[in-house]
């Protein structure tokens, strides 16, 4: 293999984008859950419209920003492990929590759906025929683990037929004016294979930039060339995104006419170049309070959902206050609670395992 232009070693900035990322899904999905313009939840109570500016802003880049980062971080993985060793892996850091979540946690998202929309049309159902429907009604953000898991294996076969690394060594030769020019492809795979009910399956898209993660964005020289303009890709992205908000505020933001825009996707991906080449230059370092986050974030991502469903579901029933008070306490308690639980499920080996894919506890 090519191995001149990548360094394995930890890039910080990686993992600072990774860690930020996720606690931006969590904020995202407080003011998704009181959303007014029509975006599919496990609640029905409507929030403060202008609340929603938010989700605009993140939600184009957000997801995929997290397909890249994977997409970098397997190419540094796989210098290290096999195929099939990293394949394995996977498994249990994917497959395993997608299963186990959705069968431990996803259920309480179903059940919570359940006191608001009629699933079974008044029938008589068996319990253990609502557990199963609840467990997939509430799958959540577990689909990106899995929807992670496929990817993955599509590289797989690519290396397969590509075993001299020419693809990989072709990307790293990408100049800046390629690397905007990426917008195109960026733009027309948002028209691929998504799934026609399960709209967060965006297979097109999410495939696309987890290879262009891959094979363009593990290269060191490509990331030191975002950097040079990471100021000016950031001021040209909010720009966009300033626009993008102005253009769709109040249309429903997971809508394909929303997300497949061309001014949507053109500000998806000035965001994630501004992202990345603006963290490397100024936030390439850590702090202990990083390391505890880096360490965290992702047990957050898969556990903080259907905690926030309930939590949203016990406010607007049984505490009603006012929007605002609502927001606040579903945000701090969305937090607090999912943190100490990770916390506990960390200390049990069985639930470590089914949630986290992890059989031995690190510290």
């Amino acid at each position: 293999m090519l191995e001149q232009n990548i360094n394995i070693s930890r890039k910080c900035f990686i993992d600072n984008i990774r860690s930020v990322t996720i606690l931006i899904v969590i904020v995202y999905h407080v003011i998704y859950m009181f959303n007014s313009v029509g975006v599919v939840r496990h609640i029905t109570e409507t929030g403060i419209p202008a609340f929603d500016t938010f989700c605009y802003f993140v939600y184009p880049w957000l997801m995929t920003l997290m397909f890249l980062l994977a997409g970098i971080s397997v190419r540094y993985a796989l210098q290290k492990y096999t195929a099939k060793q990293y394949l394995k892996e996977r498994f249990n850091k994917l497959i395993i929590p997608f299963f186990g979540g959705m069968f431990l946690l996803g259920w309480i998202n179903g059940l919570v759906l359940s006191q608001f929309v009629d699933m079974f049309g008044e029938n008589p159902v068996p319990s253990f025929i609502k557990y199963i429907v609840f467990s997939f009604a509430g799958m959540g953000p577990l689909w990106f683990i899995f929807q992670l898991f496929i990817v993955t294996i599509v590289l797989l076969l690519i290396r397969k037929v590509d075993k001299n690394d020419k693809i990989w060594a072709l990307a790293g030769k990408a100049n800046i004016f390629i690397l905007l020019a990426l917008v195109i492809p960026f733009w027309g795979s948002s028209f691929l294979f998504n799934m026609p009910i399960v709209t967060v399956f965006r297979n097109g898209i999410y495939l696309f930039v987890f290879l262009a993660g891959y094979y363009f964005f593990s290269h060191d020289k490509t990331i030191e060339t975002l950097a040079k303009f990471g100021i000016p890709l950031l001021v040209i992205g909010t720009i966009l995104g300033t626009i993008n908000v102005y253009y769709f505020y109040g249309d429903n933001f997971s809508e394909n006419i929303y997300l497949q825009h061309p001014l949507t996707n053109a500000y998806a991906w000035a965001m994630m170049l501004a992202i990345l080449g603006f963290t490397q230059k100024y936030f390439n370092k850590t702090n202990k309070f990083m390391d505890y986050v880096k360490s965290r974030s992702f047990f957050w991502y898969l556990c903080h959902y259907p905690i926030m469903v309930f939590i949203a579901y016990i406010i607007i029933s049984f505490i009603k206050v006012n929007m605002i008070i609502n927001y606040t306490l579903l945000l701090v308690f969305a937090f607090g609670v999912t943190i100490l639980f990770c916390e506990i499920v960390r200390l049990i080996p069985v639930l470590r395992y089914l949630l986290f894919g992890i059989k031995k506890r690190n510290k």
